[in-house]
């Protein structure tokens, strides 16, 4: 559509333009700054290489990689799982998602995502899954799938089928953010761990913008950091606004909320 205006209106609307540009910026810029206050330290398997992490009804079901080793487990959180299932070599596994009466695990290079029954952690079936499989949640009120391969990208996907039917690329005051890994699904909002860090951003999923960003660093001791140990795992406890969190080959496990972080 074309739009004609007069001088006068062209000038009055070059003189607003300053004014908004620096209003878009300071929107853009705004980002809450949290940290982790630590409510209960639980166990932890110190050799569970850490990919997916998630809470459904009382029960903590727990992704694990490297190929050889990978699994998925589920049970009491700080307790020893109930129920498990190896993966066999060479597949590497990564994140899960619960949906109901079953889950879905993605694997990391293999290219199947592998279905189980949410019970027994039986596999069901497996399905093509084009790229690299990172991080996965899914979002109830879209009914839709949210997968991360490690890009500053985010994927939406059928939570039947695995098809891609989106995408949103994530920023932080206006620059990409990569290495997106671990994803929880919050009502409206996705939490996800930056592999090699202590930070978790909460994103919003409609606009790809982080909302905010989480400081996790200093949970375990230094003894505790053996190599290939980082933070990794964000698992929501249902009905309130409390998290489980871990790592890859974490010794412990952490209960906390997400709190202002307070002047530096």
């Amino acid at each position: 559509m074309l739009l004609l205006v007069s001088c006068g209106s062209a000038e009055r609307a070059d003189e607003r333009a300053p004014r908004a540009t620096a209003g878009r910026r300071a929107a853009v810029a705004r980002v809450e700054h949290l940290r982790v206050k630590v409510l209960q330290a639980l166990p932890h398997d110190p050799d569970a290489f850490t990919e997916g992490l998630e809470m459904a009804g009382g029960t903590l079901y727990e992704a694990t990689g490297i190929s050889g080793r990978s699994s998925v487990r589920a049970g009491p959180p700080g307790r020893k799982p109930t129920v498990s299932a190896a993966l066999p070599t060479p597949l590497f596994g990564e994140g899960i998602t619960v949906l109901g009466r079953t889950l879905w695990q993605l694997t990391w290079r293999n290219r199947i995502a592998i279905e189980r029954d949410a019970r027994t952690l039986a596999e069901l079936r497996r399905v093509p899954y084009p790229g690299e499989g990172w991080g996965m949640c899914l979002q109830r009120a879209r009914h839709r799938l949210v997968t991360s391969d490690g890009s500053a990208r985010l994927t939406f996907r059928d939570p039947g089928t695995l098809a891609k039917t989106g995408e949103i690329a994530v920023t932080e005051a206006g620059r990409p953010v990569t290495q997106l890994n671990e994803l929880e699904c919050v009502g409206t909002t996705v939490y996800a761990n930056v592999l090699f860090t202590d930070r978790i951003v909460r994103i919003d999923p409609a606009t790809g913008t982080v909302t905010a960003s989480v400081d996790a660093s200093g949970l375990l001791r230094d003894d505790e950091l053996v190599p290939g140990a980082t933070l990794n795992g964000i698992a929501a406890l249902p009905g309130t606004n409390q998290f489980l969190i871990t790592g890859k080959f974490w010794p412990r496990m952490f209960r906390v909320q997400f709190v202002p972080a307070g002047p530096a």
